[in-house]
């Protein structure tokens, strides 16, 4: 099929390159002329594995191009909206750029005869696409609803791991106004081996937001427990392994650390829980996973001033992105960390493979090095915030105290965050 994509961020980029291997011809809109330019010369704004290579390749091929002009979605059979959705102060999400990308792509749909899919692959409240989305490229269009399919199609894309997970998901949610536009996004994921499941458009949008819930949840409840096994002299590793031998538990996202964080986690618990809190319903248990998860990366900072002075010394952070595999600083603990560390009065140098120019922006005033065995030069502590696999050779650190946040290392002298 030929498919036009409006936004190129984590969500629509990747969407667009693997559509494009999917064997679609893709083209991508962004208002951003110089991440157009970018795109086009085969040097992509992300960092994600495996995904400027893919890029090029179709860059060569011809299948997947760039393009700030919105009238090149007349020449396409399918729409995606895939632009930002960030949270407001009250943790509702605003809508802005959503509602700019529908009315330019209705306006340039008005001159487009015959009909035309729209698909609303950004993360947005239940019954934003039905209620919102899909009245404004009516009226901006001046289509009805026979020349206008309207769907919600959730991204489950892990930053990190995105190219992979989009071409080998563990299913494909698909919330469609009728059995031909259901049909028509459901051909263009032909080929992968996933359960395809069909919805109504606002419970595909409620799917995305209660799985990033649950999944948030479960990660605060494990550092909680994690807590309490390091307060018991546990190794909460251990535990964890018990627990997920359970079929009703499984061994993932058992892992203790120092916070969950990214695009995703924080502003679609805040989102759902804003939505709900505006129905009058209780959300004791989102507003639990927040305040925990909130509290986690200051453990960090706790164990560092349990074993020494933190005003004055050198301190040595491994890891500034919020997961490996990605530049994303959103929401990372890393922020809250260095965050605190200069306001205690420490040095701070930092070390990420990727993330270290996004970080730079936010913390001007940390010396950055270009290794991990540089940065630890002259330190007093480290702390390792990411849980990149160069940062798990013991021998990195020598005699220096080592505060993991991620499980990834274990010295002769080290604190680890839950064990």
């Amino acid at each position: 099929m030929r498919v036009s994509i409006i936004g190129t961020g984590y969500v629509g980029l990747v969407s667009g390159v693997c559509f494009a291997e999917l064997g679609h011809q893709v083209v991508c809109v962004d208002t951003v002329k110089e991440k157009v330019r970018s795109i086009n010369d085969g040097v992509a704004p992300i960092f994600e594995e495996g995904l400027e290579d893919m890029m090029r390749s179709h860059l060569s091929s011809g299948s997947f191009k760039a393009t700030s002009d919105h009238s090149k979605v007349v020449g396409t059979d399918m729409t995606f909206l895939c632009v930002g959705t960030p949270s407001r102060e009250d943790g509702s999400l605003d809508l802005k750029y959503l509602l700019q990308a529908s009315e330019d792509l209705g306006k340039a749909l008005a001159g487009k005869r015959g009909r035309h899919t729209v698909v609303v692959k950004s993360t947005v409240p239940p019954n934003t696409t039905r209620d919102v989305v899909g009245p404004l490229l009516m009226r901006t269009s001046g289509k009805g609803a026979e020349d206008m399919g309207l769907a919600m199609n959730p991204e489950f894309l892990k930053e990190g791991m995105a190219v992979y997970d989009f071409l080998n998901p563990d299913r494909v949610v698909i919330g469609a106004s009728d059995d031909r536009t259901y049909g028509e996004v459901a051909s263009l994921y032909k080929g992968l081996q996933a359960p395809v499941l069909r919805t109504d458009i606002s419970t595909a949008e409620m799917i995305k937001m209660a799985s990033n819930a649950f999944l948030a949840a479960r990660i605060s409840l494990v550092n909680e427990l994690g807590n309490i096994c390091k307060s018991l002299g546990m190794d909460f590793r251990k535990v964890a392994e018990g627990v997920g031998m359970d079929p009703r538990v499984g061994p993932l996202f058992l892992k203790a650390g120092c916070g969950f964080g990214g695009s995703c986690f924080p502003k679609d618990v805040r989102s759902i829980r804003a939505q709900a809190r505006s129905l009058g319903v209780r959300t004791d248990m989102l507003d639990a996973t927040l305040s925990v998860n909130e509290r986690q990366p200051r453990r960090v900072i706790e164990l560092l001033e349990k074993r020494g002075e933190v005003y004055g010394s050198t301190v040595a952070v491994l890891g500034l992105a919020f997961k490996p595999g990605t530049d994303d600083i959103r929401e990372a603990s890393s922020l809250t960390v260095v965050e605190e560390l200069l306001r205690k009065g420490a040095r701070v140098r930092a070390y990420d493979p990727q993330a270290m120019d996004n970080f730079r922006r936010e913390f001007p005033q940390v010396t950055y090095c270009g290794s991990a065995k540089e940065c630890l030069k002259g330190a007093d502590s480290a702390l390792v915030l990411t849980e990149w696999q160069e940062f798990s050779d013991p021998s990195l650190y020598g005699s220096m105290l080592v505060v993991d946040g991620r499980g990834v290392v274990k010295t002769n002298n080290y604190e680890g965050i839950c064990w």
